[in-house]
């Protein structure tokens, strides 16, 4: 969940967002040390008066702002491609559910159950109870069990929208006549706040998510008191 004035990513809830934090921080290094050197040498060239007028070749420097670029290139690029590969792999989940987007609320479908779906609508303002979060809280959470590779099917019954989850490293679009799919997997209990992140009409900022991350007994639990 973000604070006020917060500059930074949420806290990483899952592994995927654990990549992603390391790779922002690894890039983010890569691009304070370039920017320090390009800032040096433009201090060095407008306070120093040594030039050199009658150079005409410079093989050397020339070899090395080569090379070095697709260096740093490659050390970019190889740990975002791996985390890409990770981000699309789905290893027998153990649960699915299928999203829909709507104007301007979600449906979820518990897949692996025979009648378990419901409607998700956000709380309205006068309705809240002292704790709430405005704009964040809905009547129907979604509740799934925490340590286990669970799929999520995305699509849309309507406009675009998109299913997006930050402290999970979750966001997928939502397209009418497209299933997209997703992989969630929760390494601790909680409440994970999400929103809709495309516009997709005067409501777009009243569609929230929430996730409630169970352990799989109290999960059990709540599927068959729904059913």
């Amino acid at each position: 969940m973000a604070y006020p004035f917060q500059l930074g990513f949420q806290d990483a809830s899952s592994p995927i967002m654990e990549e992603l934090l390391h790779f922002h921080d690894h890039t983010l290094m890569i691009v304070f040390l370039i920017s320090s050197l390009v800032l040096y040498i433009i201090s060095l060239m407008l306070t120093t008066k040594l030039t050199h007028t009658s150079t005409m070749d410079a093989q050397e420097v020339e070899t090395i702002w080569t090379i070095l670029p697709a260096i740093i290139l490659i050390m970019i690029a190889l740990p975002s491609l791996r985390i890409l590969y990770m981000m699309d792999e789905i290893n027998n989940p153990s649960l699915t559910v299928k999203t829909m987007g709507h104007q301007w609320y979600w449906s979820y479908e518990y897949t692996d159950y025979e009648d378990l779906s419901f409607d998700s609508y956000m709380i309205p303002t006068s309705d809240l109870n002292p704790g709430d979060l405005r704009l964040l809280e809905v009547d129907n959470r979604v509740v799934l069990p925490m340590e286990l590779p669970i799929r999520m099917l995305i699509s849309s019954e309507d406009v675009l929208h998109s299913w997006a989850v930050p402290s999970l490293g979750l966001k997928t679009d939502a397209i009418p006549g497209r299933l997209n799919q997703a992989t969630l997997i929760s390494t601790r209990p909680g409440l994970f706040y999400g929103q809709c992140s495309e516009i997709c009409g005067w409501n777009h900022s009243f569609m929230p998510i929430v996730l409630e991350m169970v352990p799989l007994k109290h999960f059990e639990s709540w599927s068959l008191s729904m059913i």
